[in-house]
């Protein structure tokens, strides 16, 4: 059999992408995937650099104060970029006005989360759950206040003293806390394979979904 001259090429340029495998389902786009990846990576280099500051055995550890505050202070600010270029992603716009809502199910979540009752009946969620959807809307607003006042403290033109001095004991302290929920949101992901192998690879084990996500249909997404 013969073949004429870049028969392969067009062949393989028309080829439509192989399919998911059998029994899974797509969970999240490449966009989201993004996002989370460059959000995640400069939360952390905030926390690493403030430890580094508030931190004397760090301190040492590390040195070069000068670079480490800067380090600090940029990723700070790009901490709001990830999430700003998403919008441009139908997904993204799409899984945000989710975690918005708040249904009659994400309140019978959370109360058999404070039971502990983790029956499969007990804790019904779409796409994301009661725990998620507050995870959300926390580190969003901590994000936009560790911003304003990281800001007040940077520039020392912008307020007076006694309001620089309320925006470092704020920002200090708020930072200590969002550095405990990172650490709990971390947590979790470790125990949960299939929930990291989705926000790794976009798609999810189908058993999972119907178990996790009893009321998420990943066939009308």
């Amino acid at each position: 059999m013969t073949s004429t001259p870049g028969s392969a090429g067009r062949t393989a340029a028309t080829t439509p992408p192989p399919p998911e495998p059998p029994g899974r389902v797509t969970r999240f786009s490449p966009a989201e995937r993004l996002v989370h990846r460059a959000t995640a990576a400069l939360m952390l280099l905030c926390v690493a650099t403030a430890a580094c500051l508030y931190v004397p055995v760090l301190a040492e550890l590390v040195g070069r104060r000068r670079l480490v505050v800067t380090l600090h202070q940029w990723s700070g600010l790009l901490l709001p970029a990830p999430f700003l270029l998403g919008l441009a992603s139908r997904p993204f716009r799409r899984d945000l006005r989710r975690l918005n809502r708040f249904g009659p199910h994400d309140r019978a979540w959370l109360r058999a989360a404070l039971r502990r009752r983790r029956g499969p009946r007990d804790r019904p969620a779409g796409k994301f759950n009661a725990g998620q959807k507050l995870y959300a809307a926390w580190i969003a607003g901590a994000v936009l206040v560790m911003l304003g006042t990281g800001l007040l403290m940077w520039f020392t033109d912008l307020a007076p003293l006694v309001w620089r001095n309320g925006a470092t004991f704020v920002h200090d302290w708020l930072a200590l806390t969002i550095g405990v929920v990172l650490a709990g949101h971390i947590r979790m992901a470790l125990a949960d394979p299939e929930a990291r192998r989705g926000m790794r690879s976009g798609s999810v084990g189908r058993p999972w979904a119907r178990r996790e996500h009893p009321l998420w249909d990943p066939d009308r997404d």
